[in-house]
């Protein structure tokens, strides 16, 4: 999806791109905080980039890893909880090292 350069897609096609039916994704959508969705004036559900790769590694955590919803979902929430303390602990670094470079300027 990434070569085709929009920034959303219609059920159809990332139902199609990720291998379900769009009840799958639908029913997905409600079970899963991750799945973020616009909606267009006429009630046509568009999906941004990033939540198709989200959608993809729902795909492979159920189907591949044959996981449950709330296995799933708990490891979908770990991974944030990582990436959010990797985040910080890189800021962190980031403002030692602009005092480390300020303090050696004196």
């Amino acid at each position: 999806m990434e070569k085709l350069g929009r920034r959303y897609y219609k059920i159809g096609e990332v139902a199609k791109v990720v291998g379900v039916e769009p009840y799958v994704l639908r029913f997905w959508e409600g079970e899963f905080n991750q799945i973020k969705t616009i909606r267009t004036k006429g009630g046509q559900r568009l999906y941004p980039r990033e939540t198709v790769s989200t959608i993809l590694k729902i795909k492979r955590l159920l189907y591949d890893k044959g996981m449950t919803i709330e296995g799933a979902k708990k490891k979908l929430m770990d991974e944030e909880r990582w990436n959010l303390a990797i985040k910080e602990i890189k800021d962190g670094l980031i403002e030692i090292k602009k005092m480390l470079c300020l303090g050696g300027e004196n």
